[in-house]
């Protein structure tokens, strides 16, 4: 792999070489050409895979659904998913727990990078840091989706689902880009396609990317290195898909998250670069994964359909935590945490898509099964830090853990990486041969019809899945089974979409979320320890509408979420006063409102984005204490919108801009603080040049360009910092 990486790599230096023995068509014009290459690829679309439903165009979808293509992330050189995902009003990036993981909160619930589907499948995606030049779109479902893409695996995916479609040969392709960006990261990427054989019935499309250097955060050092190939086949009737990917993905000293002690205020954010890392923390990510869909025409209308993936993946941390402890000065402490993990996963799924009349009425018929496995293997170290390194805290040394030192948010304090910890159960499992800590397997079988009366313009799409979810723990030392969860449900889903012209639709659903249920835990004090929860269902309401005109697509949406929680009732007995049990009797409820408009209306102006109102609010709990109150991390509301212009006096380039608006965020659920709302202003531009027939372009831009120090995150009560001033600039030559 390592060798194929590196002859895909050499394309970058190559490509140029090739443009000298190439000429253009002698009847296509420089400004042909640049006209092409400004406004002709879309970069962003309403239509898209709707799960299990298959392709749908946007008006004649009960749901909303985005899709950013890979102009736009080459547009835009976009470097994860999460720089993509800054086009989406309805989402906000923040990051996994103590890593580096892109979390991913949609419409105010969480989806993890675990959670995010390739071709409609869970569980093959890289985990945590996705890179986006191996796919074709990246496609936002805002909305609950157990209907369509089933239970994901991490149990996140309650409030939108994210689905990344490979990259296939539609044509002759060389593109070769060179790139930098923050403080030295310098790389490049290729992307190879072609079609050949009788009739093209066959097609190769090879991408490669790698990217080393120093980030925008001080201290911060980045290396990636992406490559994948697909081959596809068409030929009568069928149609076959294979698609290949490896990713490796490396951070050095990267910027932590931050905790709040209890009762802690709420630090100001320090300065925009400012890095409180260890220097000895970093995360080390590989994962190769694969898919294949084969697809077969046995009648007119009526199609068969297999795909089948896996993932072997492995991640290597040492991860270094800060906690405040007092936030006026700053003053904290730090922690660290060593994680060697592997996960191997395979996912599966069959199905028949039928269409057919009868009488007056046109029937979509979907059915079909998934499956998905998944095994996690880990161990973990916490360590030891020396008195001496405990002294400088506000409370006494003896008082403060040896799994800590002192350190302060504004003057980090730079401590030797620990020796394991000596406490008992603070250092778990094998390293050299992490073991097995817990085992998945989700099952579904699904069924649908999707009935159209007056030529389609009234469609009605009814559906059911019926969900299995098995779930096993293991003890890492003693390798035995410690719990098992084995619960069934089942998720139907109502949609509706009315065209009364070909320009205008409207739509409403009722669709289910699903996650595992909670097991309550053993506890002395618990009387009900070790009981098994059905899964949660959380139940949505969404009404909207979808207008196409002069390039552009609108659309408004309005929801309203309910997902259920749990806590522990206070249940005293004469002879346990303070035995509780544990209940499933909590609630969170979103409802919200989101405006979005994506399209070119003229050749010299494209926009992008919209905005989000998302009232999150808890509805029910414990003594009915917190209802009322605004869920973590969940704003009020939010603005993404974006501008590309073509100034008339120079046609050759494109002027980009872009607003990120987000409203306060509480940190605690009683509501008693916040971090402030935050306003962040993107630029850019692009200039195209004609070279030997052949367009050149050149791109150049700045995030957050007012190098703003802010929290960007309180989602599960805990803060992340943002971007400071990043600034990205790339080349690239096509053939």
């Amino acid at each position: 792999m390592k060798l194929f990486l590196r002859t895909l790599m050499s394309g970058v230096f190559i490509a140029p070489v090739a443009a000298a023995a190439q000429t253009a068509p002698e009847d296509v014009r420089p400004d042909d050409i640049i006209v092409t290459a400004q406004q002709a690829q879309k970069q962003v679309l309403n239509d898209g895979a709707v799960g299990v439903l298959g392709n749908k165009s946007a008006l004649e979808t009960p749901f909303n659904l985005t899709s950013y293509t890979a102009q736009l992330i080459l547009d835009q050189q976009s470097e994860t998913i999460g720089d993509v995902l800054e086009n989406e009003p309805s989402v906000r990036v923040s990051a996994g727990f103590g890593n580096q993981a892109e979390l991913f909160v949609v419409r105010g619930f969480a989806l993890a990078g675990d959670d995010i589907a390739i071709d409609g499948l869970f569980g093959i995606t890289p985990r945590q840091i996705v890179s986006p030049e191996p796919y074709e779109s990246v496609q936002v479902l805002a909305g609950a989706n157990a209907f369509l893409f089933g239970a994901a695996p991490g149990g996140t995916a309650i409030g939108g689902a994210i689905n990344l479609i490979p990259k296939r040969a539609e044509k002759r392709l060389l593109r070769a880009t060179a790139s930098y960006s923050a403080d030295s990261i310098l790389g490049g990427n290729v992307d190879l396609g072609t079609r050949f054989g009788a009739d093209e019935a066959f097609g190769v499309r090879v991408t490669g990317a790698y990217r080393k250097g120093d980030g925008a955060v001080e201290g911060e050092k980045r290396e990636v290195r992406v490559a994948s190939a697909s081959v596809d086949f068409t030929k009568g009737p069928g149609r076959l898909f294979l698609h290949l990917g490896y990713e490796d993905q490396e951070a050095i000293a990267a910027r932590p998250n931050v905790q709040l002690g209890t009762g802690v205020t709420v630090p100001a954010a320090p300065g925009a670069d400012a890095n409180y890392a260890q220097p000895w923390s970093f995360t080390r990510l590989q994962d190769l994964y694969a898919l294949a869909r084969a697809e077969l025409d046995i009648a007119p209308g009526v199609m068969v359909y297999a795909a089948a993936g896996f993932r072997d993946g492995s991640e290597d941390g040492e991860y270094s935590t800060l906690t405040i402890t007092d936030g006026a000065s700053g003053a904290a402490t730090g922690s660290r945490l060593f994680v060697p993990r592997e996960d191997n996963n395979q996912s599966g799924q069959i199905g028949i898509r039928a269409k057919f009349r009868t009488a007056s009425l046109s029937h979509e018929i979907n059915a079909g099964g998934s499956v998905n496995y998944s095994e996690n293997r880990n161990s973990y170290a916490f360590g030891d830090f020396p008195l001496a390194q405990r002294q400088s805290c506000a409370a006494p040394a003896s008082a403060i853990s040896a799994l800590n030192f002192c350190t302060n948010l504004y003057a980090p304090v730079t401590v030797a990486k620990p020796a394991d910890s000596t406490i008992p159960g603070f250092v778990v499992g094998s390293f050299s041969t992490p073991p097995r800590a817990s085992r998945g397997a989700f099952s579904s079988l699904f069924a649908s019809d999707t009935i159209g009366a007056f030529d389609d313009r009234l469609l009605v799409t009814l559906g059911v899945r019926r969900q299995n979810i098995v779930v096993d723990a293991f003890d890492r030392t003693s390798l035995i089974r410690t719990t098992r969860y084995d619960e069934s449900a089942t998720t139907p889903v109502v949609g509706i979409v009315v065209r009364p012209t070909a320009r205008f639709s409207l739509y409403a659903n009722r669709i289910e979320g699903l996650s595992q249920g909670q097991t309550a835990p053993v506890a002395a004090n618990t009387l009900n320890a070790g009981d098994v929860f059905a899964p949660y269902k959380s139940v949505q309401y969404e009404v909207g509408g979808k207008l196409a005109v002069r390039g552009l697509t609108a659309t408004v949406a309005l929801y309203q979420t309910r997902q259920p929680s749990a806590y522990n009732a206070p249940t005293p007995t004469a002879t346990n006063p303070a035995a509780t049990t544990f209940v499933v009797e909590g609630e969170q409820r979103n409802r919200g409102l989101e405006v979005s408009l994506n399209g070119e209306p003229t050749d010299w102006l494209r926009i992008i984005g919209g905005m989000a109102i998302n009232h999150a609010r808890i509805t029910a709990s414990l003594n009915d204490a917190n209802n009322g109150k605004q869920a973590i991390g969940v704003p009020d509301y939010q603005v993404n919108l974006g501008a590309e212009i073509v100034p008339p006096f120079l046609r050759n380039a494109t002027l980009t801009g872009r607003i990120v608006r987000t409203d306060d965020q509480p940190v605690d659920i009683a509501n008693t603080q916040s971090i402030p709302g935050w306003t962040r202003f993107d630029l850019g531009a692009r200039y195209i040049v004609v070279a030997d027939g052949r367009p050149l372009t050149l791109r150049v831009s700045a995030e957050n360009i007012g190098n703003k120090g802010y929290w960007a995150s309180a989602f599960n009560g805990y803060l992340v910092q943002g971007a400071p001033r990043t600034v990205k600039a790339s080349a690239t030559i096509e053939f």
